[in-house]
């Protein structure tokens, strides 16, 4: 197998990039100036070094906590849980929300084999026991693992509730469609989806 070959078939397994896609990526990379592309390389080689996950909130960051964690202006009575980094990333786009995240690091796919111990549930209860949280936004896709893990994170915060006090439970308003993704949603609709969210 050639070098060509071989890194095409490195960016095929890229999310959302087919083999075609990944000839093109190649062959557009063959055609740079080869100190971009050595610097590409060195990105990527000392990513998995530079970048883990913070240990608060589960985003991705180069400093532990991360700089939303770590950041005094945020409110820390408001945790929004979403499923994974690049979520934080989206929401954070549009500006308006101002406290904390929890990343799950997926859903509940019972026929995958995910349960809630491989999610970050308990971390999660231990932020909410052991802060001042008064509010967890639920800002997870309306798929049906999505609605899955939804219930298992409402009737796990109402168990705690019974032992320790009062913390809200809301979700994003329904401008969200069913079976829509996050990532691809205008920022318009995801804002209005904060501020029209409703108890669960």
């Amino acid at each position: 197998m050639s070098a060509f070959d071989d890194l095409t078939g490195n960016f095929s397994r890229l999310p959302g990039i087919g083999k075609k896609s990944a000839v093109r990526i190649v062959n557009w990379l063959l055609k740079q100036d080869p100190a971009y592309v050595q610097r590409f390389s060195q990105n990527l080689s000392v990513l998995h070094e530079k970048i883990k996950p913070c240990s608060v909130c589960g985003n991705w960051t180069e400093q532990d906590p991360c700089p939303i964690c770590s950041n005094p202006l945020r409110d820390n009575s408001i945790i929004c849980v979403v499923e994974q980094p690049q979520d934080v990333s989206t929401i954070e786009s549009y500006g308006e929300f101002k406290g904390l995240y929890h990343v799950l690091g997926g859903l509940i796919k019972p026929m995958e084999g995910i349960g809630p111990g491989q999610l970050a549930f308990a971390s999660l209860l231990e932020r909410i026991k052991n802060g001042k949280v008064k509010e967890v936004i639920i800002a997870i896709n309306p798929t049906v693992e999505g609605e899955t893990t939804i219930l298992y994170l409402n009737k796990m915060i109402s168990e705690l509730n019974s032992e320790e006090g009062t913390v809200k439970v809301t979700r994003l308003a329904t401008g969200i469609p069913v079976g829509g993704d996050l990532e691809y949603i205008d920022k318009r609709t995801l804002a209005l989806s904060f501020r029209g969210r409703s108890e669960i």
